[in-house]
């Protein structure tokens, strides 16, 4: 599934919720479905700098593909990094590099999140972009 089908996916499934109490609700479970990272990579060096929660983030690069795990110590940022990961692992670097992120708006994220959330929501993209580009680079170099 392509990066853009799989926010459209995203926004499909968010569409049938009423409410934003259920959207939350959703998201929390997101989080509880998150497969755990290995616990060697809970480190400062993966922790995203810009959230208020803590926030870890592996990246590794497979035949290719980048591939992402991430925790957090908070259910409702563990919900938030499970959707961008959804989006954007299992693709190749330069593909997530490049991809535009529109997902979060749509669903209404923006507007429903508190600043700090949002911020931390931007801060874990970016992240993943940076280590995408990291990637990309390095391969280039070899």
């Amino acid at each position: 599934m392509t990066i853009k089908e799989q926010q459209d996916r995203i926004i499909e499934d968010f569409e049938v919720f009423g409410d934003w109490m259920e959207k939350y609700e959703y998201i929390i479970q997101l989080g509880k479905d998150l497969p755990l990272i290995d616990p060697q990579y809970k480190t400062d060096d993966n922790l995203i700098r810009g959230c208020q929660s803590k926030v870890w983030l592996h990246a590794e690069l497979k035949d290719g593909i980048l591939e992402f795990t991430a925790d957090s110590d908070a259910v409702i940022t563990k919900g938030l990094v499970s959707l961008v990961i959804q989006v954007l692992s299992g693709h190749p670097p330069k593909e997530i590099a490049e991809a535009e992120i529109y997902f979060i708006e749509a669903i209404g994220l923006t507007s429903h999140l508190s600043p700090t959330r949002s911020n931390g929501l931007l801060s874990m993209l970016k992240q993943m972009k940076l280590y995408a580009l990291a990637f990309q680079a390095k391969s280039m170099q070899n």
